[in-house]
């Protein structure tokens, strides 16, 4: 297989994933049952803590939810005015009317839900589903990337993977997948249902919203040649279908109109490495095996 990588790229996309990625949590938990759910820094435990009924002091730093939030149903509900308070403040991005399941596992049940713009503010577990988007044809093997919306609460006006999107609450990541796939590419549900899972990405990092704690289900779907992409529902304002060797240079670019989200970035070095253009003993080949992680056990 031909290569089609540079040292001096692949050190660069390593030094800007390292960078991006952190190799520590929040120091303050937030426990419910004994779990420890969600991770916050010392200025958002503060502000949380003065929410006397929601939350006590817990062990070594940590907040617990109240004794008397015993169910499912009251923890979603206390949380539910936590987050609608903290969203009035301006501290969270932009309402999704969303849920995301609260849970130390995926398969697990969850132990309440959450909004999903507050999810990083409380440093919570999430999961996404993304796929690359792939064509094979006289150009050789192509990718698609799309551009994200100026509108959009996190990463607007950046390049992003073909499709990718959070899951929801009780949702599966094909189902997912194949959801987003219509909704951001226009691809028909039969040729979505086409995409085949390739493993899974954990991303851990900080940022000015909170703590991003996130496993990525990775996709590829392969595509016709002639298929062009079209966002249905807005979110996607581009699409750019692009080589190899393009593909590595994206996601090595630290500034300038098309930098790629970590998270796409992360999918795209996996998809280049499994083409045999990510030597294994590169400092971006151990990225991957840092953030590699075993996919949900759901469909």
């Amino acid at each position: 297989m031909r290569r089609v990588t540079e040292a001096a790229i692949l050190t660069a996309v390593a030094r800007r994933l390292d960078g991006a990625l952190t190799a520590h949590r929040p120091p303050h938990p937030i426990v419910v049952q004994g779990v420890a759910v969600g991770y916050v820094d010392a200025a958002r435990r503060a502000r949380l803590a003065r929410f006397t009924d929601v939350f006590a002091d817990g062990d070594a730093g940590a907040l617990a939810l109240a004794p008397r939030l015993a169910d499912a149903s009251a923890r979603t509900a206390a949380l539910e005015h936590v987050a609608r308070t903290l969203a009035g403040e301006g501290a969270l991005t932009t309402w999704r009317h969303e849920r995301f399941a609260v849970a130390a596992r995926f398969t697990d049940p969850p132990l309440l839900t959450i909004e999903r713009a507050a999810a990083r503010y409380f440093g919570i577990a999430a999961w996404a589903a993304h796929a690359n988007g792939v064509v094979d044809d006289a150009r050789g093997t192509t990718i698609w990337f799309a551009r994200r919306s100026a509108g959009k609460a996190i990463d607007p006006g950046r390049l992003d993977n073909l499709v990718g999107g959070g899951i929801a609450a009780g949702e599966a990541p094909d189902a997912t997948l194949h959801r987003e796939a219509w909704e951001e590419a226009g691809v028909p549900p039969a040729l979505a249902r086409s995409a085949r899972r390739v493993g899974a990405l954990h991303v851990e990092r900080c940022g000015p919203d909170g703590f991003q704690r996130e496993t990525i289900v990775a996709y590829d779907l392969a595509l016709p040649a002639e298929f062009v992409p079209a966002s249905q529902d807005g979110e996607a304002v581009e699409h750019r279908r692009v080589g190899r060797a393009e593909a590595l240079r994206l996601i090595a670019q630290e500034e300038g109109p098309d930098v790629v989200t970590i998270d796409a970035s992360l999918v795209v070095l996996d998809w280049l490495a499994r083409q045999g253009d990510v030597p294994p003993g590169t400092p971006a080949h151990a990225v991957l095996d840092r953030v590699r992680v075993a996919p949900p056990d759901a469909a």
